[in-house]
């Protein structure tokens, strides 16, 4: 009995120490466990570690602007938050609010979800380019699984004024039409990037480091003059809906240096709107589309005569009877004008007239000067779709085709190709390089083209200025105060089976003013509907309307001295006392 506590202490040493042991092993085997972590496994470990952490965020780059010669903004990149949602995470007890705040279907909304969901997808767009207060009021409300990224939205100010020109870019801010799609590399800049921690909800911890800065696109600096491009788009407008008219075009040229001043078409579309996007609204017609001049190509022909040195303004040419057989095709004058002289020709837009000029000069002298003035060649615009037109070889010309190209049928261009060829009219016989960027005008490239001797120019536009006289077929275009000239021209449509006898294409190209051209204004307007169909009763008024206004916005001094002589003598005092 004396030998029983002893017993029991022994074994509570035992016990103890058998425990002490056992600790130990662990806590051998712990640190073991901490050794092999941190030694051999630690790579392993590290890498894993990152992989479920640490990620790499894209920064958007800034978009460049599209700014008017005056700086004026005609495209800008504004900032905006886009929306998506982790299926696997969100409750979809808390979808109703998300969709209400966005205006989407809660049902739709939901049944989206569910089904990416299904599929194991941990991304869905919620919604793109949203307003970031809007944004920022969705993410306020805490629903698990809904984030919202930076990025950027394209903004048009001038909306569908300038859109043909500026064109648009795709959601994702890549150039899809016009001078985006062009100079897409040029205003697109350099996305950054971003290594972050983020939690288990996807929620940014720390910010680890900047792998690359954002570097914003370039921006363009247009040509473009964006009152003078409001007012031609107003001025077109009204008068293809006045008119009921297919479509129609007007391009502003500076007639010294070729700058684009302004370029609009009709019908138009809202690059802001993207919903709303036609297709047949998004041609840039005035580059895209070609069209028979029609009577503007006569000036070139008598221009090619005066150049050859046969003929004067003064040399006089037998119209008559007003109609002449050239094979099996009559060509006729609106009347029997008799003998006229080669202004005379320009004056009345004598179709017989023109002919017996062409004929005589030759099918090779006729195409190598409408060559130069750019007839059948790329105006170099760097346009997308920009078409070149056509100018059929000198062996490809009889005696009917030589003779209706003398009159603007049977070649084609586009009205901005016009518009540059009325440019050697206004600089001594040299046609101008178009330009629509600012940095390509300030280096001056390219040089002029000779077409015609200066002299040949200065008579030609003296001609021109009696297009809009009085008994000219272009008396609509008169400016006041402004000695302008221009020429009319009036072709058939081409349809299926030929030309249309009853659809017209009305033109009306000229420059302002004849003393020192600064302006060259080519107006096109498809199809007119209605009893007016001519250039000169379509197109010349909106001319009229669109030079004027030009004239006047660029501080051009009148130079029409009638005008002033008119005021003069209706303000001279009458022997009464009173005013005449």
């Amino acid at each position: 009995m004396t030998r029983q506590p002893q017993t029991t202490s022994g074994i509570a040493r035992w016990r103890f120490a058998l425990v002490m042991v056992a600790f130990a092993a662990l806590l051998l085997a712990v640190l073991v466990r901490l050794v092999m972590l941190h030694t051999v496994e630690q790579t392993f470990l590290f890498e894993q570690g990152e992989k479920r952490t640490v990620r790499s965020e894209v920064q958007p780059a800034s978009r460049g602007k599209i700014l008017d010669r005056h700086g004026r903004p005609l495209a800008v990149s504004t900032p905006v938050v886009t929306l998506w949602l982790n299926p696997q995470q969100v409750n979809l007890q808390q979808l109703p609010a998300v969709a209400k705040s966005l205006q989407l279907n809660t049902r739709t909304l939901q049944r989206k979800v569910e089904r990416a969901a299904s599929q194991g997808r941990s991304f869905i767009y919620l919604k793109r380019q949203v307003e970031p207060e809007l944004a920022q009021r969705i993410l306020n409300l805490g629903v698990s699984g809904v984030y919202g990224d930076d990025d950027f939205r394209r903004y048009y100010p001038a909306a569908e004024v300038a859109a043909h020109t500026l064109g648009i870019v795709n959601i994702d801010g890549k150039g899809q039409e016009g001078l985006e799609l062009a100079f897409n590399d040029y205003l697109s800049g350099h996305e950054g990037s971003r290594q972050v921690v983020k939690d288990l909800y996807g929620n940014v911890v720390k910010q680890l480091q900047v792998s690359d800065v954002p570097q914003p696109g370039q921006d363009l600096h247009l040509t473009l003059d964006l009152r003078l491009q409001y007012l031609a788009y107003r001025e077109l407008k009204a008068a293809v809906t006045s008119h009921n008219a297919k479509a129609g075009s007007a391009v502003l040229l500076d007639a010294r240096n070729g700058e684009v001043l302004a370029l609009v078409n009709q019908p138009s579309y809202n690059p802001n709107n993207r919903a709303q996007l036609k297709a047949e609204n998004m041609r840039n017609r005035a580059l895209a589309d070609l069209i028979e001049p029609g009577s503007t190509m006569k000036p070139f022909t008598v221009a090619a005569a005066l150049d050859s040195g046969r003929y004067s303004p003064g040399t006089v040419v037998d119209t008559s009877p007003g109609y002449m057989r050239v094979k099996y095709k009559t060509i006729r004058d609106h009347r029997n004008y008799g003998k006229l002289d080669v202004t005379g020709i320009i004056t009345k837009s004598s179709n017989v007239g023109v002919t017996k000029l062409a004929h005589d000069l030759g099918a090779e002298n006729i195409w190598r000067f409408f060559h130069d003035a750019g007839m059948g060649t790329a105006s170099v615009l760097g346009f997308p779709g920009e078409a070149v037109g056509s100018l059929p070889y000198p062996e490809q010309m009889d005696e009917l085709r030589l003779a209706t190209m003398s009159y603007g049928y049977g070649l084609s261009l586009t009205p901005l190709q016009l518009a540059q060829a009325y440019t050697s009219f206004s600089q001594q016989g040299c046609r101008q390089p178009v330009r629509l960027l600012m940095q390509e005008a300030a280096e001056q490239s390219a040089p002029c083209q000779r077409v015609m001797k200066a002299a040949t120019a200065s008579r030609v536009l003296a001609m021109l200025e009696t297009v809009t006289g009085p008994r000219g077929t272009g008396r609509r275009a008169r400016v006041k105060g402004y000695r302008v000239g221009g020429k009319t021209g009036t072709s058939h449509t081409v349809g299926s089976a030929g030309y249309e006898d009853s659809e017209y294409t009305a033109v009306f190209a000229g420059l302002a003013p004849v003393s020192d051209p600064e302006l060259v204004l080519v107006v096109v307007v498809d199809r007119p509907q209605g009893r007016e169909y001519y250039g000169g009763e379509v197109a010349a008024p909106v001319f009229s309307r669109i030079m004027e206004q030009a004239l006047r916005l660029r501080q051009v001094a009148p130079d029409d001295s009638s005008v002033e002589k008119l005021t003069v003598k209706q303000n001279r005092p009458s022997r009464k006392g009173g005013a005449v």
